[in-house]
């Protein structure tokens, strides 16, 4: 073998052998998710995690066998804390948008939902852009709604909150004349909650892929495709044995998926 086919051997170990040392053996995946966002992901009264979400985070871990562990983050800041190692991956109603795409990577999606509108009873029948001119409109900051909202409703009044709890009082109080909204979040909002008996959906659903992407993934660190092939086979195998139709049972009476 001459001098330069053996440089070239060796070069090619040396890869190797940094790539299986570099390799991840996950016994434990930190898990990102809100905390603010019912029914999905809240704390309930004893300050743990609960919600679709969070059942089917676990529900996947223990199928790929790792140990789960929560951490709350603001949503603001939950894929920058993402890129900053605070956890591994994102498990918290996020949309599969190709904006988001550019920083992270996503799993297959684990449900779906449309963009919805909620008004008060009997105040707003006409959510279109000309018939809510001069209105408040409200939507969770950094959410496809608010990315709809903003790039539709220009003759609005767009008010971006920090959680969707805090957009919902102020449709509760009439400080808000409608809220675009995750339609399974209004939907938990509207049928389970006193505040959410003042109001209601009104006009047609935003189905556009623009803002609602491809449905709702886990988002991954782009240079861990290893975690996010491991989160896919998990979501198929809950999907097949019943996990998955169990979990959505306990949170709505038709499939999300």
């Amino acid at each position: 073998m001459s001098i330069l086919k053996k440089l070239v051997l060796g070069a090619v170990i040396a890869i190797a052998a940094a790539g299986v040392a570099e390799a991840k053996e996950w016994k434990k995946v930190r898990i990102g998710t809100e905390g603010a966002y019912p029914p999905f992901n809240f704390f309930d009264a004893d300050k743990q995690l609960q919600g679709f979400d969070i059942d089917v985070a676990k529900a996947l871990c223990e199928k790929m066998a790792v140990e789960c562990e929560f951490v709350a983050q603001d949503w603001d800041g939950i894929i920058p804390a993402l890129l900053a190692n605070k956890y591994d991956a994102i498990i918290a109603s996020m949309s599969i948008t190709d904006e988001r795409r550019q920083q992270v990577d996503f799993t297959n999606k684990y449900y779906s939902s449309p963009i919805a509108f909620m008004v008060q009873k009997g105040k707003i029948a006409d959510v279109t852009a000309a018939g809510l001119t001069g209105k408040a409109v409200g939507a969770q900051s950094s959410t496809v709604s608010a990315n709809f909202v903003e790039d539709t409703y220009k003759g609005s009044n767009v008010k971006l909150y920090p959680t969707q709890e805090e957009a919902n009082l102020d449709l509760a109080s009439g400080r808000l004349d409608a809220i675009a909204v995750d339609k399974l979040v209004g939907y938990e909002w509207l049928t389970s909650t006193d505040d959410g008996k003042c109001c209601e959906f009104v006009g047609e659903d935003v189905m556009d892929e623009k803002y609602v992407g491809e449905g709702i993934g886990i988002a991954i660190r782009k240079d861990d495709s290893d975690l996010r092939d491991m989160f896919n086979k998990a979501i198929e195998d809950i999907r097949g044995d019943g996990t998955y139709e169990k979990i959505n049972a306990k949170y709505f009476p038709f499939s999300i998926f």
